[in-house]
């Protein structure tokens, strides 16, 4: 398994709940459950189409959550708590697996190896520690995306939050800063190769990486 071992790993999903549950307005399409994603097939360990988050990150994304209903928009999330094993399956893709049949969706202008040296895809996942999101916003009046100038998970320097080069314009940057606004209130930090990916600034498990499922029914058996 491709994490740090002087970290903790551990299947104990005691300290997360299921994201609906305390934000019951998001929305989700978590990508990874399905083959629509940089690899193309269904990810290691989503055994559901649901967002699992720390209690901590639950409740700071709530108020982000009400936040942004003020100002018109709800949040759509692709992708929260991530396994350690789904991080492995990015890593060993990256290495081992010559397919690339999702290269002009996701990767059109890199190689592979460049989604890792150019830190698109990380080799231990902040995800894996149950506090970082990946959204966008929903407009209420439409029903449609916020336009952000890309889409989720391209990977290129037009997905930077502060990208100011060709392809980008005013109207898609000011939504950029609108999301990173409502996040950056909320607890949360920015990443910056990805506009859509937040950490919770004080995140509760900062040195641990959990490795159980994906599934509502996991978090719920276990209380």
């Amino acid at each position: 398994m491709e994490v740090d071992y002087r970290k903790k790993v551990t299947m104990d999903a005691s300290g997360f709940v299921v994201l609906a549950d305390l934000v019951p307005g998001i929305i989700q399409e978590i990508r990874y459950y399905t083959t629509y994603n940089f690899i193309g097939d269904r990810i290691d360990g989503y055994e559901s189409p649901c967002a699992l988050m720390t209690v901590e990150a639950a409740r700071a994304l709530k108020t982000a959550s009400n936040e942004a209903n003020v100002m018109g928009y709800r949040l759509k999330v692709f992708d929260a708590y991530r396994p350690a094993g789904a991080v492995s399956q990015f890593v060993m893709w990256g290495i081992e697996d010559t397919d690339i049949r999702m290269k002009p969706y996701f990767y059109p202008d890199l190689e592979k190896t460049e989604l890792f040296s150019r830190g698109y895809i990380a080799r231990r996942s902040s995800h894996s520690r149950g506090s970082t999101i990946d959204l966008t916003l929903l407009e209420m009046e439409t029903g449609l995306e916020v336009d952000m100038g890309s889409p989720f998970d391209l990977f290129g320097e037009i997905s930077h939050p502060d990208y100011c080069g060709e392809g980008l314009t005013d109207e898609q940057r000011d939504n950029r800063m609108i999301l990173q606004g409502i996040m950056k209130r909320s607890g949360f930090e920015p990443f910056d190769c990805e506009w859509w990916h937040f950490t919770l600034r004080d995140e509760p498990y900062p040195d641990t990486y959990f490795e159980f499922p994906v599934s509502a029914e996991y978090l719920r058996r276990g209380r």
